[in-house]
């Protein structure tokens, strides 16, 4: 059987009613410049779907199925992806502030350019997840792997990274700044590239067997007065 063509919309506010006769269809579907906000697509099987420039605020995408979808320049604050089938989809300049992730299936999902400020991945699937160039800042993400990752770009400033396992992980111009570290693992990390700014020397033991720069190591013997020379 030969491959359709996809079926590709454009500038259009989209419903639920809009998408339920090509949900499942195994059309391939792009949406370009279309205005979902607040669009109820629960449950809808979406699998390679395009997201092109869409206006996404507080859609609720709660247990789609999006695997092998693509987000590309999509602005969707408070966004509801929970319970979500997002394997294998790839962000890339989205701006999912405050989104909800939780118990989302992420494995193989990647994360390039995007803003995540306060999103929620609690308790989720994240086998071969990855960020790149991404804030994450303020978000939670208790006990996610990147173990022997490399992370580039990333900021998870005052983010929660409790229970998380960055061992051997090699950060590339990262911030770690006032994150939430509580039992994270750092074993063999290399964090010379990562910022630790408002990391006391009391804390230090959080980053038992990691690799730090002399500058860090002097910014943190600083809070008792010493210098490194």
């Amino acid at each position: 059987m030969a491959e359709q063509d996809p079926v590709e919309i454009s500038g259009q506010a989209i419903a639920r009613a809009d998408v339920l006769g090509l949900a499942g269809s195994g059309n391939a579907v792009i949406l370009n410049d279309c205005v979902l906000e607040e669009a109820d697509l629960s449950g809808l099987d979406l699998q390679r779907w395009e997201f092109r420039n869409c206006r996404m605020t507080s859609v609720n995408l709660r247990a789609a199925d999006l695997e092998g979808a693509k987000f590309d320049g999509c602005r969707g604050p408070f966004a509801n992806f929970a319970g979500a089938n997002l394997a294998e989809v790839e962000f890339r300049n989205c701006d999912f502030n405050n989104a909800a992730f939780l118990e989302a299936k992420m494995n193989d999902t990647r994360f390039t350019g995007c803003k995540l400020t306060g999103a929620n991945l609690t308790r989720i699937a994240s086998l071969g997840l990855s960020f790149k160039e991404t804030i994450l800042a303020q978000a939670r993400l208790p006990a996610l792997s990147f173990r022997k990752s490399r992370i580039e770009r990333v900021d998870f400033g005052m983010a929660d990274l409790s229970k998380c396992d960055f061992r051997d992980a090699v950060f590339d111009s990262c911030s770690l700044r006032d994150a939430g570290l509580v039992d994270a693992r750092f074993d063999g990390a290399d964090l010379r590239g990562a910022d630790l700014g408002g990391l006391k020397l009391i804390d230090a033991r959080k980053f038992k067997g990691a690799t730090i720069s002399r500058q860090q190591a002097g910014d943190m013997l600083a809070e008792l007065g010493l210098k490194v020379r």
